[in-house]
C-alpha cells in the first residue's frame, strides 16, 4: 500500500477502527481516587514516547483511515511541548480532534489549543463542592477548573463536554446540581461508571458502584430525558431534555457495555497499542517506532496486524475485583 492511500482498519469481528486515543503522558497534577494511587511511580523518560514519535503515530493512523484522534494522559497539558504536537495533528485534516483534560491548565492554554486545530474538549468535573472536589482529586482546586471551563467556552471550541465519574456515597447527591451547571454553561455532560483498572485502597469499588440506570433515574426526577441518535464516535449514549440544547451522555462499561460497536484503540505513553480497555491484548509499537525509525510501511503493517488481537468484548464486573492491573493514567483516558 502506498503511503498516500487510506484503507480502513478492521478487526476479526467486522468492526471498523477509525478512532485512536493517544496518551501523551502518565503524569498528572491531580491524583483522582479512581484513577491512580496517591503515591504514584511514574515512568522514566526513556520509556515514554517522544512527541515526535507520537506525531508519527498520528500520521500513520491517519493514513490508515483514522477519522478521530483524542489526546489523553494523565493530564495532557502537563507535557512540555504539547502545543506543538496539537498543531501537527491539527494539520492532518481529521474529522474530529479532541482532548481529555482535568481543566486545570485551560486558563493558560485554551486559546492556543483552539488555534492549533483542536476541535473538542472533555473536561473532568466530579464535584461542585470545593472541599469534596479536593478529596476526590486529592490535589485539585475547583476554582481553577471552573476558570478553565470558562476559558474553553470563550475560546470557541466546537464542543465542550463535562465528564463525571459517579461514586456511591461520594458524589451521587450532586447529580442534579451538575446537570444544572451544564445547562447554565451550555456544555454537554456525560456520567461515567467507575472502571476496575488498577489496585486502589482508597475505597471499595464494589460498594462505590453507581450505575448509569441509577443516574438516569435521579435526573428523571427533575427533567424529562429523550433518547437521541447523537454520536460523537465514542462509547456514550446520549439523551436530550425538551427545554435545553445540551446532551446528557452515559458511558456504561458495566451495565450496558458498548463492545459491539467499539471503533477504538488506545496507545499508551510507552507506545503499547491497547486493543481493548478491559483486556491486556496489546502490541509494542515503541519497539517498531525505534527499531524502524524511517520505515512507516513497517509501522503501518504492525498496526494492521494488531487488529487481529482485538477481542470481541471486555468482561468488567461490579464486585470490586480488578480485571486489569494498570491504572487509568497508564491506559490513557
Amino acid at each position: 500500500m502506498k503511503s498516500n492511500q487510506k484503507a480502513a482498519l478492521r478487526d476479526r469481528f467486522g468492526r471498523t477502527i477509525d478512532y485512536v486515543r493517544l496518551s501523551v503522558t502518565d503524569r498528572c497534577d491531580f491524583r483522582c481516587v479512581y484513577c491512580m494511587a496517591e503515591d504514584m511511580e511514574f515512568l522514566p523518560r526513556e520509556q515514554i514516547l517522544t512527541l515526535e514519535e507520537i506525531a508519527r503515530l498520528a500520521r500513520t493512523f491517519s493514513s490508515l483511515g483514522t477519522q478521530k484522534i483524542r489526546l489523553t494522559g494523565g493530564e495532557p497539558l502537563v507535557r512540555k511541548g504539547i502545543l506543538g504536537l496539537v498543531r501537527e495533528i491539527g494539520a492532518l485534516g481529521l474529522r474530529d480532534f479532541a482532548m481529555t483534560t482535568n481543566g486545570s491548565q485551560l486558563p493558560r492554554y485554551a486559546d492556543e489549543l483552539r488555534a492549533g486545530g483542536l476541535h473538542r474538549l472533555n473536561i473532568s468535573l466530579d464535584s461542585l463542592d470545593p472541599e469534596r472536589f479536593q478529596r476526590i482529586t486529592r490535589t485539585g482546586k475547583l476554582s481553577q477548573v471552573l476558570d478553565g471551563i470558562d476559558a474553553a467556552r470563550e475560546a470557541g471550541f466546537k464542543s465542550i463536554k463535562l465528564n463525571v465519574v459517579i461514586l456511591k456515597g461520594r458524589n451521587e447527591d450532586e447529580i442534579p446540581e451538575l446537570v444544572e451547571f451544564a445547562r447554565r454553561k451550555q456544555v454537554d455532560i456525560s456520567f461515567i461508571e467507575e472502571m476496575p483498572l488498577g489496585e486502589i485502597t482508597e475505597h471499595d469499588r464494589s460498594e462505590s458502584f453507581f450505575s448509569s440506570d441509577d443516574v438516569r433515574a435521579v435526573i428523571r426526577r427533575h427533567h424529562e430525558l429523550l433518547p437521541t441518535a447523537a454520536d460523537t464516535g465514542g462509547p456514550a449514549r446520549y439523551y436530550r431534555m425538551p427545554d435545553s440544547p445540551i446532551k446528557i451522555g452515559f458511558i456504561s462499561p458495566h451495565s450496558h457495555n458498548f463492545c459491539s460497536t467499539c471503533n477504538r484503540v488506545r496507545v499508551t505513553v510507552e507506545g503499547r497499542l491497547l486493543l481493548c480497555l478491559g483486556n491486556e491484548h496489546s502490541m509494542d509499537l515503541r519497539r517498531v517506532l525505534r527499531g524502524y525509525p524511517g520505515d512507516d510501511e513497517k509501522l503501518r503493517d504492525s498496526i494492521v496486524q494488531a487488529m487481529d488481537l482485538k477481542p470481541e468484548r471486555h468482561h468488567f464486573s461490579t464486585d470490586g475485583e480488578v480485571q486489569v492491573l494498570r491504572f487509568m493514567n497508564m491506559t490513557g483516558g
